[in-house]
């Protein structure tokens, strides 16, 4: 495991040299990309960014020894009533997709994902990625509310900050 520390502590474990790497050149070009807005957690590889209505985490994950993979992911709605009609409109929309898919997680939450090879991305890709996931979140977060009720992610969040 390599292990990214800070004075001399442990705040942050990898489980390979490559995802270290791809993660200090994401979070750069993030920063780069996105300025103040490219928020950093100190104890995972994660970087946060909000814009409009979404959230989007863009993780950094291994891929076996000697790759990573970038993930965009953004929570669109907690907490809708999943029915074969919000299903069917989900899978639709992601035919409809050039980038990134619907889905749920174990909650049953819906989020929106797409994700790059590390060791290739460059800014524009990058930059590319996290928009069409910002974007199609913000875009659809609504009408999915409207339609099969839930919550907004950033709505969400603001609850649990105690705005």
């Amino acid at each position: 495991m390599q292990k990214l520390e800070k004075r001399g502590m442990t705040i942050m474990e990898f489980k390979t040299a490559a995802q270290q790497a791809c993660y200090e050149k994401t979070v750069a070009m993030m920063k780069d990309l996105f300025g103040e807005m490219a928020m950093t957690r100190d104890d995972v590889p994660l970087i946060g960014l909000v814009m409009g209505s979404a959230l989007v985490h863009v993780g950094v994950h291994p891929w076996g020894t000697d790759d990573a993979v970038i993930c965009g992911r953004s929570y669109v709605v907690f907490g809708a009533d999943i029915t074969p009609d919000l299903m069917q409109y989900l899978l639709r929309k992601n035919d409809e997709m050039r980038f990134g898919a619907f889905g749920l997680d174990s909650d049953n939450d819906i989020f929106f994902e797409h994700s790059i090879v590390g060791s290739t991305c460059d800014k524009q890709e990058l930059r590319a990625s996290v928009m069409a996931v910002l974007s199609t979140a913000d875009l659809h977060d609504d009408e999915i509310l409207a339609r099969w009720g839930g919550e907004r992610a950033i709505d969400k969040a603001k609850k649990a900050a105690g705005s």
